[in-house]
């Protein structure tokens, strides 16, 4: 498998198949922000409002390819305002059902993290639904448990479900002394 970070033109041009695997992600129950089922041309939609985040530095999308299919991303969404440059957001890490319990999950979230020490950042932070699978991929990762919040978003059958957030401290950061 390979992983390549997508430009704005790669993200226009590779929408429809990363709305395959933005809908085989959420038809398989992932809680990603989406309800199900999850119509193909809003997937696409979805992906191709993303290319204007990407060309102007506020999303980087990476792309993991098994063969020529896309079988896995993660996005890293970069802070706006001037006191909090120092920290991204990590988004929609999704692998497709087929490729999943075979540590490309792992791999994607090293891709984000490498990138984001490489891009300065020294916090990142994520949420994910409590009790996932990915709650354990965070967990094992050496992410830390901010907490949770009840209710916070609708799994994609429509109940709502509680979230767990979680931060990493990365690059400088983990060697800083504290004060």
């Amino acid at each position: 498998m390979r992983t390549e970070r997508l430009d704005a033109p790669q993200v226009l041009a590779l929408a429809e198949e990363l709305a395959e695997l933005l809908t085989d992600t959420v038809h398989d129950g992932a809680s990603i922000g989406f309800l199900a089922p999850l119509d193909r041309a809003a997937a696409v939609a979805w992906w191709r409002e993303r290319a204007d985040g990407v060309g102007a530095g506020r999303l980087a999308v990476w792309a993991a390819r098994d063969g020529g299919r896309i079988v896995g991303t993660v996005t890293l969404a970069f802070a706006d305002k001037p006191n909090s440059r120092h920290r991204a957001e990590l988004v929609k890490l999704m692998v497709h059902r087929d490729a999943r319990g075979q540590g490309l999950g792992r791999a994607l979230l090293t891709v984000a993290e490498d990138a984001a020490v490489a891009a300065g950042i020294t916090l990142l932070h994520l949420d994910t639904e409590t009790d996932s699978t990915a709650e354990r991929l965070y967990d094992s990762a050496g992410w830390t448990r901010a907490g949770v919040i009840p209710d916070y978003a609708a799994s994609p059958a429509g109940v709502l479900r509680p979230t767990t957030l979680y931060y990493k401290k990365v690059g400088a950061s983990v060697h800083a002394p504290t004060r």
